[in-house]
């Protein structure tokens, strides 16, 4: 007679067995060996009359267990083995996976990167941890500059070797910073985009923490606000319809001069003037033609030189297209199916 212990193994070492078998022959075969009237447990439940009576209940309850979960392997590779030998039709259609689709964010950045990409603008990549230098000197913008204060911008402990006066690290608080990196790594003429992830403590309605902007620079040799005009005219029509006009507004930047804010006529009323913008005109981003310092810094003679720049948020021309109307600028980033999948 097999031990207790024994017993307890016999339902692992039937699953395996079963497992092994090939077809329905194969599997009665095995199932004898450890059911029928000359298996192990058969032999045991036989011999439990040999027992004392105090244990004979209580051994005759393991065995039976043993044999209702043997059982239960049989019949369950049965009807897995019945269902492998059922006909396929190989000419029924077979059925679809579930397909996303890339977030409205990601479409944006598309449909901005292939517009400029037609007028010549190459699309780079620049670091979302930047250093001081990049961001700041580079710019043109002093130490006591609005956007230096740590309310403002997220600043690291970590120094920034090796660039500029070795101040912090931070994550960068606007695609501008790569401008002087492009300019100092590429050969003019320079026409490049950066579209890239930026980072600034705001959160509200029209603000989050984390959001996306892109940069654009064109340096050569004879680069004039003529040249600013007919590109953010081109990109204006491009994405936003042919019936939308731009306007420059004299305005201050630290890295640009002259500088402008950019703004379209509104998508609601066509420039006659509405609730929402009041006098026909709604503010896109700013722009304007690079610095003298900032092209000092990336050691390019501005004598000779002179660049166009101009750059916003991706997320906000988003929301400014015609006929989409998002009330609260973080449910961009909240992953809500409900709101993703009309897009």
């Amino acid at each position: 007679m097999i031990s207790l212990e024994e017993l307890k193994n016999l339902p692992s070492e039937a699953e395996s067995a079963a497992l092994s078998a090939k077809n329905q022959q194969e599997l009665n075969q095995i199932a004898i060996r450890f059911l029928g009237r000359k298996s192990k447990l058969t032999l045991f439940l036989r011999s439990l009359k040999d027992l004392p009576k105090e244990k004979r209940v209580e051994v005759g309850q393991v065995a039976n267990k043993v044999r209702s979960r043997i059982s239960e392997i049989f019949e369950a590779r049965g009807r897995s083995l019945a269902h492998s030998l059922k006909p396929i039709d190989i000419t029924l259609p077979g059925i679809s996976p579930r397909l996303g689709h890339a977030h409205l964010i990601s479409q944006a950045i598309n449909e901005i990167s292939a517009i400029f990409k037609e007028i010549g603008f190459k699309r780079v990549r620049h670091p979302e941890v930047e250093s001081d230098w990049y961001a700041f000197e580079a710019l043109n913008m002093p130490p006591d500059h609005p956007a230096r204060d740590e309310w403002e911008t997220f600043f690291m402990d970590r120094p920034a070797k090796g660039d500029g006066d070795g101040k912090r690290f931070i994550l960068t608080p606007h695609a501008t910073s790569g401008t002087t990196r492009a300019l100092v790594a590429r050969k003019l003429p320079l026409r490049v985009i950066n579209i890239q992830k930026c980072y600034r403590r705001q959160s509200d309605i029209s603000h989050v923490p984390m959001f996306h902007q892109f940069d654009g620079v064109y340096a050569d040799e004879g680069v004039t606000i003529r040249h600013l005009k007919g590109v953010l005219e081109y990109f204006v029509k491009s994405y936003f319809g042919v019936k939308r006009e731009v306007r420059l507004r004299p305005f201050h930047f630290r890295f640009t001069e002259p500088s402008f804010e950019v703004d379209i006529s509104c998508g609601v009323c066509g420039g006659q003037g509405c609730r929402l913008c009041k006098e026909g005109w709604v503010e896109l981003g700013g722009a304007g033609m690079l610095h003298p310092n900032v092209l000092k810094a990336a050691k390019i003679d501005p004598a000779k030189i002179t660049a166009l720049a101009f750059g916003w948020g991706v997320e906000r021309v988003l929301l400014m297209r015609s006929g989409l109307e998002i009330p609260d600028i973080r449910i961009l980033y909240e992953n809500d199916l409900r709101f993703l999948e009309q897009f």
